[in-house]
């Protein structure tokens, strides 16, 4: 077995507690190239053949593509440092940038000393434009998914299974190599549990089994939102659920899927992208609420841990706090002093950007002393039956070296804590109730006071809409009116957050700086464009309504010709599934349009309706 792996490996290295993170030089990317490159463009294929053009969506890896970008290959070279050895299929196209990020991000950094394997995320900024078609479905696939779940189209997530086990063959007796998905889909969940399945074969068998498990997927069926789907990878079928925006909130994906004849599967996920919330925050379990305003309003937060498996895994739970609102800040599961953002993030000449930042170099301590918030995390540690919770310290006892755990901030959380809800969670750490109880209890906390604070904002909103009364067919719909942050807030008074959270505060402080966050500006822009669409939704159902015939009594050519260019506008539009309306309007659009040109001369006819 060890044989086999060194047959491919690049002289692995490096002693535990030495992880090669912070060693590499900078051409070890350029310098791995001719091993980077090669792979096969079709199933058959052999590995390290370069594939001529590009993949195209009719070809077998659109399926593939559905769900993951490509696979990679990290190892350890004694002279390079972390050097990619594959990328898979061959012809999808990483930039030389990329292929750096990928490499450092894929191996723990040295002072994590990550003996055996693990598991951990990061996510990179794409440079460039897109260079691989995406699948046929992707519009569906994003119009019917919860905002939370939309494919990144600015960034792509990679996935880490990283092993480094002793091994007296290899110099230094160390064997160090991660596999690597790199996809747009935020399946965290899924993706840990197929790394699973598949790295400790890969670790094995090398090539041909990587080989074999991407034609796999390249069979699985697309991710289309509200069906359950099995995927068949290494011998085993991966039951999964894929969320939709019809899904209730805090619904079991099993009882959705019971009315569907489904082949029973060996392994059911029970969620393709939720972590184990509660395992995740319990060193923080004091302090959700702070970390929840701190989320909710964008501010800038370093999370320093351990390990890359705590840092991502910390991130992706604070970041996932404000579902179903849509986190509209950049965050970084795992981030290094090597990443190409580096210093855009520490430099100290404007204020520190909206980002959550997972580090595990305590060189981060000195170089991010200026950001308002870090959170710093050791490992999982057990007092009297209860998890160790960190404390609130401020930001002057930070210590370059050294740091004890701590959430260290001068920012004072506007809504006082739920001690009712503390104290059912630690007694049920303490009475070790099943751990999944526990976490829906506190995922359930962090839905309903994110909807809390959301639904006066709804409600506020759709009062800007203009009546549908008011809507007339033959004349351009009123516009929406514009969003008055201090009439929102003197609405509160009888239809605030009160009505639904006991949480006592200053809730209006709250809204207040919420207005000046990426998290207003996104959901804001979100919901006038849904508004807008729907706006113009109703405008063409108020024309298929009305009598066309009445309206061309009297009309000049050119308003003829118009409205007929206008309503093949419309129809496009909404063909596209960009605007909400059913089928019947769409046909009777259609024979509007027909009616208004016939009684245009045969010469335009043929030129705004050619047969």
């Amino acid at each position: 077995m060890r044989r086999g792996c060194r047959l491919l490996a690049v002289s692995p290295a490096t002693p535990p507690g030495r992880s090669p993170g912070n060693a590499r030089p900078a051409a070890a990317v350029s310098a791995m190239d001719s091993l980077s490159s090669p792979g096969p463009s079709r199933p058959g294929d052999r590995l390290g053949v370069r594939s001529s053009g590009a993949r195209a969506a009719a070809t077998p890896w659109a399926r593939f593509s559905a769900w993951l970008e490509c696979v990679c290959v990290v190892t350890f070279d004694l002279e390079l440092g972390q050097a990619l050895e594959l990328v898979y299929p061959g012809d999808f196209r990483l930039t030389d940038k990329e292929k750096s990020s990928i490499c450092y991000l894929s191996f723990p950094d040295s002072h994590s000393g990550c003996l055996g394997d693990t598991q951990f995320s990061f996510r990179i900024r794409q440079c460039g434009g897109q260079r691989s078609p995406w699948p046929t479905d992707d519009g569906r696939y994003d119009r019917e998914a919860p905002v939370t779940l939309q494919r990144e189209r600015a960034h792509y997530f990679g996935y880490v299974y990283f092993r480094q086990v002793k091994d007296s063959s290899v110099k230094r007796g160390y064997f160090q190599k991660s596999l690597v998905l790199v996809s747009r889909l935020p399946f965290v969940r899924l993706f840990q549990a197929l790394l699973s399945l598949v790295a400790p074969e890969y670790f094995d068998k090398l090539a041909p089994c990587l080989e074999a498990v991407c034609n796999e997927i390249d069979q699985w069926p697309a991710p289309v939102p509200g069906q359950t789907l099995n995927l068949p990878v290494v011998g085993v079928v991966l039951q999964v659920h894929i969320p939709s925006r019809a899904d209730k909130p805090e619904s079991s994906p099993l009882k959705q899927c019971g009315q569907e004849s489904l082949l029973p599967a060996p392994l059911v996920l029970t969620s393709v992208h939720e972590l184990d919330l509660l395992r995740c925050l319990q060193p923080v379990l004091t302090h959700v609420q702070t970390l929840w305003e701190l989320m909710l309003l964008g501010e800038p937060l370093v999370v320093l841990a351990p390990s890359p498996a705590v840092s991502s895994e910390m991130v992706l739970a604070l970041t996932s706090c404000l579902q179903p609102l849509r986190f509209c800040c950049d965050y970084r599961p795992y981030f290094t002093i090597h990443d190409s953002e580096f210093k855009e993030f520490t430099t100290r000449t404007q204020a520190p950007p909206s980002v959550v930042l997972g580090v595990t170099n305590p060189f981060f301590i000195k170089t991010l002393q200026h950001w308002p918030h870090i959170l710093r995390v050791g490992e999982p540690k057990m007092s009297g039956g209860l998890p160790k919770q960190v404390k609130l310290k401020k930001p002057s006892r930070l210590k370059t070296l050294d740091t004890k755990p701590g959430l260290y901030t001068e920012y004072t959380a506007h809504l006082r804590r739920d001690k009712a809800l503390l104290k059912r969670l630690l007694k049920g750490l303490q009475k070790k109730r099943p751990a999944g109880v526990l976490t829906a209890l506190l995922r359930r906390h962090l839905l309903e006071l994110t909807q809390s604070f959301i639904i006066p904002l709804e409600h506020y909103m759709a009062s800007l809409m203009p009546l549908q009364k008011s809507i007339t067919p033959w004349k351009t719909p009123p516009q929406i009116r514009p969003f008055h942050q201090d009439d929102f807030l003197c609405s509160l008074e009888h239809a605030g957050p009160q009505l639904t959270c006991i949480l006592k505060g200053d809730w209006l402080g709250l809204y207040r700086r919420f207005f000046k966050s990426p998290h207003f500006d996104g959901w804001y822009r979100q919901r006038r464009k849904e508004m807008a669409r729907k706006l113009e939704a109703l405008h063409l159902e108020a024309i298929c309504e009305a009598n066309v015939e009445t309206w061309m009594q009297g009309k000049s050519e050119v308003e003829v010709v118009d409205l007929v260019l206008k309503l093949r506008e419309k129809l496009v539009r909404a063909r596209g599934h960009q605007l909400p309306v059913k089928e019947g309007t769409l046909q009777r659009a259609w024979l509007h349009i027909e009616t208004v040109a016939g009684s245009l001369p045969e010469d335009l006819q043929a030129v705004l309706c050619p047969p």
